[in-house]
């Protein structure tokens, strides 16, 4: 693999890019896409997730670069600033042509969610409104794969507001390491200025609430495990709050209460994937 292409796989934010591909082929499955549409989502998804990573090492490169950022290829040169702005161009163009074998809806619902990530990298990141961008892209996420399923009904809004609060949580969460290098390069978006603390309540909340409506809002009563997981996603961000507080106290990173939040998330996919049925 030449060292331009092992910059671009590094660039791309490869763990969550891999990520929600893999959630958005799951979900594809659960609401009954054939081979052919779960190929069109995993692509399109796929696409627009290069696209939001690689704009975003693009437009970070200098600040990254401030704090020291090993890890980012375009920070420390390993890919080339135009490389990288060919290939988030040719990413973001994908991503609609892909999504029209589902039809013109779901192309436009692709479209949707990837503008919104786009802009959350420039300028909204660091706004007050930095919370919307994850909130609208994570909703346009289940919409955009219910819409290529033909002959599908309108996505439930259960199943959209859910994804949007899951979305919204995780900005929170994922913010929550970066905070002090954030600040040390301007970024000024809603978690910093709510603070660690404030933080992680939005985070948790946010969670729970994505818990509770993937749980309430399929027909039929809740099933043991989704009562389960409304529990767990009450109590375990207070176990790593707690778990974070004496860690601090000793002298280490508190890193507990950001790994108590993704467990939730990690339990709200599953749910997502597992409800996400319309038909």
């Amino acid at each position: 693999m030449s060292s331009s292409v092992l910059g671009l796989v590094r660039a791309s934010h490869p763990e969550p890019t891999a990520a929600v591909t893999v959630v958005a082929g799951l979900l594809a499955t659960g609401v009954g896409h054939r081979p052919t549409g779960i190929a069109v989502v995993v692509l399109t998804v796929l696409a627009s997730q290069l696209a939001v990573g690689w704009s975003n090492d693009l437009i970070d490169a200098d600040r990254d670069a401030t704090v020291g950022r090993t890890d980012k290829p375009a920070a420390t040169g390993a890919v080339r600033r135009r490389t990288l702005a060919r290939a988030t161009v040719a990413a973001a163009v994908a991503t609609p042509l892909v999504a029209l074998a589902g039809g013109g809806p779901a192309a436009l619902c692709a479209a949707l969610g990837l503008l919104s990530a786009l802009l959350y990298n420039w300028p909204l990141k660091s706004t007050p409104v930095s919370v919307l961008p994850y909130a609208v892209s994570f909703g346009a996420l289940p919409a955009f794969v219910v819409l290529a399923l033909p002959g599908a009904p309108a996505p439930p809004v259960w199943l959209v507001a859910a994804a949007a609060c899951l979305g919204a949580g995780a900005h929170f969460a994922n913010v929550l390491p970066d905070l002090a290098d954030d600040a040390r390069t301007g970024v000024r978006g809603l978690p910093h200025r709510l603070g660690p603390a404030g933080s992680r309540v939005a985070a948790a909340a946010l969670l729970l609430a994505a818990t509770v409506t993937l749980v309430a809002g399929p027909p039929g009563p809740p099933s043991w495990a989704g009562r389960s997981a409304v529990a767990a996603a009450a109590v375990v961000p207070l176990l790593g709050w707690y778990a974070g507080r004496a860690t601090a106290r000793t002298g280490g990173r508190p890193v507990a209460a950001f790994r108590a939040v993704m467990l939730v998330a990690l339990i709200d996919v599953v749910l997502l994937v597992a409800n996400g049925r319309v038909g």
